[in-house]
């Protein structure tokens, strides 16, 4: 689709919006960088992508062009009765909050195959982008690929390389789960209403981790306490953060083959992996 859908300017004005400052809504109507959204979101027809935040309709419309079965997840209900006016029976419209979908019930019932994964795509607002991200990770066996539209420095810091001074826990947890990279610089002409800041393409295609872990959630608190304190040794962090004992901690940071002395963005991803499987086996209540 090419310069058919209107413009975000068109669209509010045709139905009498204005974009929220609160909902932190920009709309991208630059047709080149949708374009590649909607083709990295949706390589191949018949695919089930799920949108989240589709606002006005301009991503789902190329996303639709594509062949793509779209689900567009929107809570704005003003932004829900453009989705209806513009795309009507060609979409599947949620009217949800993007940060507490339960992906497991939607790709039991939009996916395809006896494991579903759904391919997830959104221009996510700043303040809700650790919400989703965390939301995704905590159901990562239902995703395929995600391609996100984001702050710029943000979509830099979960793509950045361990040991640089980007590298942090969202960092982590992301690129154990998923192959990271950031695919285009979004200047802020491309919106409406211009942000102040640029924003970047980033895509996540997860697969199976390469290093295993006792539990996840463990793991996800001893990144954090690592992460915690920057200024602070990796063994006084994790100490502060109370992950284990003075003593099981040392004995798994010798067995990890971690110097204790190192601080927490120095460890690579098999190191933060067999430091938490050095923890042994989690205690059950």
């Amino acid at each position: 689709m090419t310069g058919r859908y209107p413009s975000p300017r068109a669209l509010l004005d045709r139905y009498g919006l204005h974009a929220k400052k609160s909902w932190g809504q920009n709309f991208l109507g630059d047709e080149r960088v949708l374009d590649d959204i909607a083709r990295l979101a949706a390589p191949r027809a018949g695919e089930t992508v799920l949108e989240l935040g589709a606002g006005l309709g301009h991503l789902t419309a190329r996303l639709v062009a594509r062949g793509a079965r779209v689900v567009a997840v929107e809570r704005d209900r003003d932004m829900a009765r453009v989705l209806r006016g513009e795309l009507g029976d060609r979409i599947t419209l949620v009217e949800a909050d993007a940060a507490r979908l339960d992906l497991p019930a939607l790709a039991a019932r939009y996916g395809a195959g006896p494991s579903p994964r759904l391919a997830v795509v959104g221009n996510l607002p700043y303040h809700l982008t650790s919400p989703i991200l965390f939301s995704l990770l905590d159901q990562v066996e239902h995703v395929l690929r995600a391609v996100f539209l984001l702050q710029r420095e943000v979509a830099e810091r979960l793509a950045a390389p361990p040991g640089s001074r980007d590298w942090g826990i969202l960092s982590v947890l992301l690129q154990r789960e998923a192959d990271v990279s950031v695919e285009r610089i979004v200047p802020p002409g491309a919106f409406w209403p211009p942000p102040k800041v640029s924003s970047a393409v980033l895509c996540a295609l997860f697969r199976p981790p390469a290093d295993p872990i006792v539990d996840r959630e463990r793991f996800r608190r001893l990144v954090k306490a690592g992460f915690a304190q920057r200024r602070k040794t990796l063994r006084n962090a994790l100490e502060a953060g109370k992950i284990a004992g003075p003593e099981a901690l040392g004995a798994a940071l010798a067995t990890a083959g971690v110097d204790p002395g190192r601080r927490g963005e120095t460890l690579g991803l098999a190191e933060w992996a067999a430091l938490e499987r050095a923890l042994g086996p989690v205690a059950t209540p």
